[in-house]
């Protein structure tokens, strides 16, 4: 960074800062990744110098001959990868995306049933804090806390009940696979549109790994980083019938002029995705997340919804004597990123619950196999047992270290 150092040497230093942390520590929040040298390289381009109000050949601006290459590239290609009929790939992130298709279809009163927040679910997903919650009535189902699944009937006895105009299956932090032809049943006996959010498993569903709910539904959000491994930004697909309503939704409706670097990085990560080195990552980003589990279990963690059958794992720390924000702070202090979490009917509040939040999405990008994940699963235990314990901490700090060397990250940048 030979010119941002001269123009603005603070901003540098802090990038700086980051990228030692990325490479010297476990990064094991579900949601982040490490993008590729390509992505980062798009999303660095000159690209963010042009304004594209519009859609490809139907723009508000001159200039688009290239731009217009690069959207329609990123377009076919998430159509490829997900078996879609119409995608959208302006939104800037998740919660616009969710936004964006609630502008579509709803109404304000209308009623959209999602999965509670608490239980797995997300913010934009209606809980009484956004300001969707204002404007549109959201219930909430669970699930069902002895088997760990949602509860299929009580979703339909929820709908019949609601009426919702949408019924939304998706999550943050649910460790489970979901049933879509199940919730398309229901939706069609009580004449709801279908949305998913797949922002966390968008990679692993790319891949083939988990059930795919793009052919299913009527619409179905996600991001493009997380498990997919691409930029920070959103998308939405849909069934050709609602295309118009959508875009519409998009631009004018929610937002004004697309961040075509941001669409080219997309477009680069799109195309990564349909190696058989992706989905190679994602069969190992599974089999380290249920060896990070297996892990926890042997060491008397409790793990939420039983077991994991994705990329995350949600674990009720207060059996350990520790509330979510105790644990995370404690797992920073030696390079291991967690993030505090919610568990289902939480009775703490959200800025200091009783969960911790893991994945194995970043560190799987890294190298990390099966054999690995059991150290990291050792160390998180070692730490949490050993909370006052500066010995250990130094201990566990050492094997960190060895670790990052193990599996270096971004040599050259």
């Amino acid at each position: 960074m030979s010119i941002l150092n001269q123009v603005d040497s603070e901003i540098a230093k802090a990038i700086e800062g980051e990228l030692k942390r990325q490479r010297n520590g476990l990064e094991l929040i579900p949601s982040e990744n490490f993008v590729s040298r390509a992505v980062l390289e798009a999303l660095g381009s000159v690209l963010t110098n042009k304004y594209s109000e519009g859609y490809p050949k139907e723009r508000y601006y001159g200039g688009m001959e290239f731009v217009d290459i690069v959207e329609s590239l990123a377009i076919e290609r998430a159509k490829k990868l997900f078996d879609a009929e119409h995608v959208n790939v302006q939104p800037l992130s998740g919660a616009p995306a969710n936004i964006a298709v609630y502008s579509a279809f709803l109404r304000p009163g209308d009623t959209v049933l999602g999965m509670d927040l608490s239980h797995g679910g997300h913010l934009s997903h209606g809980h009484p804090v956004t300001y969707m919650s204002q404007i549109y009535n959201f219930v909430r189902y669970k699930t069902d806390l002895k088997t760990g699944k949602i509860d299929m009937n009580n979703v339909r006895e929820m709908a019949i009940k609601s009426k919702p105009k949408i019924i939304l299956a998706g999550f943050s932090a649910y460790s489970r696979d979901l049933d879509y032809q199940e919730f398309k049943k229901i939706a069609d006996e009580v004449g709801a549109i279908t949305m998913a959010d797949i922002a966390h498993i968008a990679g692993l569903i790319a891949a083939g790994e988990l059930n795919n709910p793009v052919p299913i539904f009527d619409v179905v959000t996600t991001t493009t980083h997380k498990t997919l491994r691409g930029p920070r930004g959103g998308m939405i697909f849909c069934k050709k019938k609602y295309a118009k309503m959508i875009d519409k939704a998009v631009f004018p409706g929610f937002q004004g002029g697309p961040h075509e670097n941001n669409i080219a990085a997309k477009a680069v990560c799109f195309k990564e995705a349909m190696t058989l080195e992706f989905k190679e990552y994602a069969k190992q980003v599974i089999k380290n997340a249920k060896t990070l589990c297996a892990k926890l279990k042997e060491n008397d963690f409790k793990i939420v919804f039983n077991k994991t059958e994705n990329h995350l794992i949600l674990t009720d720390i207060t059996v350990k004597n520790l509330s979510g924000k105790e644990a995370q702070n404690l797992l920073d202090e030696v390079g291991i990123a967690v993030n505090k979490n919610m568990i289902p009917d939480d009775l703490r509040s959200p800025m200091d619950p009783s969960g911790i939040r893991l994945g194995t999405p970043a560190l799987t990008t890294r190298g990390f196999k099966e054999e690995d994940m059991e150290i990291v699963g050792e160390l998180i235990t070692k730490i949490v047992h050993n909370k006052n314990n500066e010995t250990i901490k130094k201990e566990v700090r050492k094997k960190i270290k060895e670790l990052t060397k193990k599996y270096p990250l971004y040599k050259k940048i």
